[in-house]
């Protein structure tokens, strides 16, 4: 079953596809390791050696099937039928016109299809997922990728096994390995060799890369990375590419879809009128239908709308709120509801014991975070023996010994690896002068229970020499309390006073502090295993440790947006209700909020369960079923809820929650899957920054697609009403095809990169089956549409009215219609609010580049000779030229003006 690398031969080890069935200790000298990992520079040499250990991401389509994808649309169809039609009439510059303009809009989308896709593949990459290993015996956390055969990983409930190990040690590890073998039980793991040939799912001793740990610890040394590894072998079951879709995307296909029948239908019969009733020659009447066709169609709007979605991930990526599937970004402008876990999210995560608690004494901490600095709990010389103080130095001597986690400096910052409060543990023991490293040397540990939500405490197992074996225990304060029958005082143990307890426990909890219990129990000579039936009874109490983690700055500014954008935020915890209730009115989400335990939502339903979630604003003690009810509760009455998680048991309600919410730093890897965005921060105040900018996003969708139809609409009832009155075409089918252009590759592009309205986040949610067609866009579509029709044709019978050429005319009119966009561009800027401000009318810079580039191109089409060739224009004066910029500014007062008087007769939301 051995495969024997010959490059890894050569350095003195050996690498295995598998390694069930030796045994552990013989794995870990082939693999030339140690039970305390690589040093770093040995682990640099071998990641050199085998390279990353990475899956290949799916193959990304050929260049070529890229580009060729952006003509299979519906609208693109019927361009090219218009330009068939006209290269069949002989009509071949309209016909080059037109296959030009196709062109340019899959190029364009060709191009920012990439870039969308180099950005997604660059967001996954900032959520790689990191694993927790031994280097130079030192418990650090290291990129996945940077796993090499060797290394010692340290997996718990949560993570995702990072490589194939060959488990070490295992304490109730259970892993689920549906991805590998389908079964949907966990599988129970130990450390003992099993049969060679036994089937993947019994391969007891491993733990395979991809795979979820359900329950449990364990320690593990990775003999296969990378395309060794079991999932290596299968990684096409692995996602490639994201499909760059989203229901509004589908939605502008489908009105594509009908679009085309509509228009298909209406240039038909616009044929047969103008050949039947207005005597037009039928090649004649077919170019006037082609010239409505390519007027109608809005070619650009998928495009652009694609660009402005794709520049709302990289916006709110800079905000530390990555999207991992894009349809978050639209549903983010319509949150409504945010339910958040409290720890780490709203507070700041850097838990410090503020107070330590023993019979008959009460000692309060100084200091923040991790960083023991100067502060000391007591003035003797030593943690040995300060008078009185013998009850308080055992109790943190065992919040110290029974624990997993490191402190780290890095400079003046100290950062904790492992549980935050049990980081905050070895701070107090730092401050109370032990040495972590000297006391667990002296008190090595034999044997452990790990923590379990279960059954809310962790156990571990020591013995100094000389003395006893003895287990520690911490966890919940009345679980512990549960299991003791004596407590710790001075003179020696007494009998336990419970209801001393209850009150010291609430005491700590109504200012805000979580509570861990603490207590002990002498084991026979000889004793170095330890179970359920060691710890359950019998134990003596040592005291509470009460522990603060103070609300972020950034949060309780970020709860005040929430509110004024009407959007409620509840907090869900699994805090003791006093320590919820006491860190809400901190954050300020109300004076007196209501609490409810899990218990209490257990005792209602139906309608009394949903006006209880309705009228709650703190959930306290709750497990993931309630979390999962909550939000289907609140989904049920048409909110739009964001949920926030990071453990595994936050997976079903992230995955039922409209938008499910990751932490990146502390979020498990389970929790990432089920989720639509990750927070790189853990930071509340990204959630609402990512709300803020998927309002902005929807906001800029409406004004692209408010400002492009109008430009169609007027286009094409010139054309109908040429038709109807029977008169010359006031601009041909390249010219409108020259406008269509020119405007949506700049001024169209140039809305996508808007900034917020003012008072973005002063709005109320909107409704989530909004569509982008409100009342008032589409009666501006309407009034703008008829303005700019009546506009053009007065220009148009005014030119020849004094008698210039046809040709002179049909300039004048694509002049003012670029005019007339411009203008209105400035309008539609802002949609909930005047133009007629400083901010309004110096634009950005998109704007103003984009406006040069039309300005330009308009410049040319007007007066360069070859310009004149290809689209039948002819030069201007300066007298028409400063007419058509009158009238421009003229329909942009007026537009204004109806803008302040029409607005709020409409509900867009």
């Amino acid at each position: 079953m051995l495969d024997l690398a010959d490059s890894a031969a050569q350095e003195g080890y050996r690498t295995f596809r598998t390694a069930h069935d030796r045994d552990a200790a013989h794995v870990v000298e082939d693999l030339a390791s140690t039970t305390h990992g690589l040093s770093a520079d040995e682990a640099d040499r071998r990641l050199r050696q085998h390279g990353p250990n990475s899956i290949p991401t799916g193959t990304r389509r050929h260049p070529v099937l890229r580009f060729l994808a952006h003509f299979n649309n519906a609208l693109i169809y019927f361009m090219l039928m218009g330009a068939a039609a006209a290269a069949v009439l002989g009509h071949l510059i309209d016909t080059g016109v037109i296959l030009a303009v196709v062109l340019v809009n899959a190029i364009v989308g060709f191009l920012q299809e990439g870039k969308a896709e180099d950005a997604l593949a660059a967001i996954r990459s900032m959520i790689a997922p990191r694993a927790s290993v031994l280097r130079d015996g030192q418990r650090v956390s290291v990129p996945q990728a940077d796993l090499v055969p060797g290394d010692v990983v340290l997996i718990e409930a949560g993570d995702r096994v990072p490589a194939d190990l060959r488990l070490l040690r295992a304490r109730s590890l259970r892993i689920d390995e549906a991805i590998l073998t389908g079964e949907s039980v966990a599988a129970t793991k130990h450390t003992d060799p099993v049969d060679a040939n036994a089937a993947l799912g019994d391969r007891r001793s491993l733990a395979f890369s991809g795979t979820f740990v359900a329950t449990g610890q364990g320690t593990g040394i990775v003999f296969a990375t990378g395309l060794q590894t079991e999932i290596g072998r299968i990684s096409e079951l692995l996602g490639g590419v994201e499909e760059l879709t989203t229901p509004l995307l589908r939605q502008i296909n489908r009105f594509g879809q009908r679009f085309t029948r509509f228009a298909f239908v209406g240039a038909a019969v616009l044929f047969l009128f103008a050949i039947t009733l207005r005597g037009y020659q039928w090649d004649e009447a077919l170019m006037a239908v082609v010239a409505l066709a390519v007027s109608l169609v809005p070619e650009g709007l998928p495009a652009v709308i694609t660009i402005t979605l794709a520049i709302g991930v990289q916006r709110m990526a800079a905000r530390n709120a990555v999207i991992r599937r894009l349809p978050a970004v639209e549903t983010l402008g319509a949150t409504s509801v945010i339910c958040s876990d409290k720890t780490g999210t709203l507070t700041r995560n850097e838990m410090t014991v503020r107070r330590v608690v023993t019979p008959g004494q009460a000692i309060f901490v100084e200091g923040s975070g991790y960083n023991p600095g100067e502060h000391r709990l007591f003035e003797d010389t030593g943690p040995r023996s300060p008078a009185g103080h013998a009850t308080s130095l055992s109790l943190i001597r065992t919040g110290l010994l029974c624990n997993d986690a490191r402190l780290r400096a890095d400079g003046a910052e100290w950062h904790v690896e492992g549980d935050p409060m049990e980081g905050a543990l070895v701070t107090l023991a730092m401050k109370a002068a032990f040495d972590p490293e000297n006391e667990r040397a002296e008190w090595p540990r034999l044997d452990e229970i790990p923590f379990d939500a279960a059954h809310r405490f962790m156990a571990t197992l020591h013995k100094m020499s000389l003395a006893e074996p003895v287990v520690l225990i911490k966890g919940a304060p009345e679980a512990v309390l549960a299991m003791c029958t004596r407590q710790e005082a001075p003179d020696g143990p007494t009998a336990l006073d419970a209801e001393y307890w209850s009150d010291r426990i609430a005491e700590a909890a109504a200012q805000g502090e979580r509570v861990l219990g603490f207590a002990m129990r002498h084991l026979p000579e000889g004793t170095e295993r330890i179970d359920f039936p060691d710890v359950e009874t019998g134990l003596t109490f040592l005291g509470i440790v009460g522990f603060i983690d103070p609300p972020r700055d950034e949060a309780i500014r970020a709860i005040a947006e929430c509110a004024s954008a009407g959007i409620a935020v509840r907090m869900i915890t699994g805090d003791h209700a006093a320590t919820a209730k006491a860190i809400a009115r901190q954050l300020g989400l109300g004076e007196d909020p209501v609490v409810l335990t899990g218990h209490d939502l257990d005792q209602v339903s139906g309608e009394d369960f949903a006006r209880a979630v309705r009228e709650t604003v703190v959930f306290a003690r709750t497990s993931p079923e309630h979390k999962l009810r909550i939000v289907q509760a609140l989904q049920a009455e048409g909110r739009v809820v964001a949920m926030t998680g990071d453990g595994v048991n936050d997976a079903p309600s992230l995955k039922q929650a409209d938008v499910g919410i990751a932490m990146g730093v502390k979020g498990t890897e389970a929790a990432k899957e089920a989720s639509e965005m990750v927070l790189m921060d853990d930071n509340f105040a990204s959630i609402v920054a990512a709300v803020h900018e998927g309002r902005t996003v929807h906001d800029n969708i409406r004004k692209v697609v408010g400002w492009t139809l109008p430009t169609n609409g007027g286009e094409a009832l010139t054309v109908v009403i040429a038709i109807l009155f029977n008169f010359a075409m006031p601009m041909t089918p390249v010219q409108i095809l020259w406008v269509n252009l020119i405007l949506a590759a700049t001024l169209g592009l140039a809305l996508a990169f808007e900034p917020s309205e003012p008072g973005v986040m002063r709005r109320l949610p909107r409704r989530p089956n909004a569509g982008l067609l409100t009342p008032f866009i589409l009666w501006r579509v309407i009034v703008v549409s008829l303005l700019f029709a009546a506009i053009s044709l007065g220009v148009y019978f005014w030119a020849l009215n004094l008698g210039r050429d046809l040709e002179t005319a049909r300039t004048m009119v694509v002049n003012t219609l670029v005019v007339l966009e411009i203008f209105y561009l400035f309008s539609v800027r802002f949609l909930h609010m005047t133009s007629f401000t400083y901010t309004g009318v110096k634009g950005t810079t998109p704007v103003w580049i984009a406006l040069a580039v039309v300005v330009v191109g308009q410049l040319a089409f007007t007066y360069l000779p070859v310009m004149n060739t290809i689209f039948g224009s002819r030069p201007l004066t300066l007298g028409e030229g400063a007419l058509i910029i009158a009238l421009g500014a003229a329909s942009f007062v007026l537009l204004e003006v109806e803008k302040h008087f029409i607005r709020d007769r409409f509900q867009d939301d």
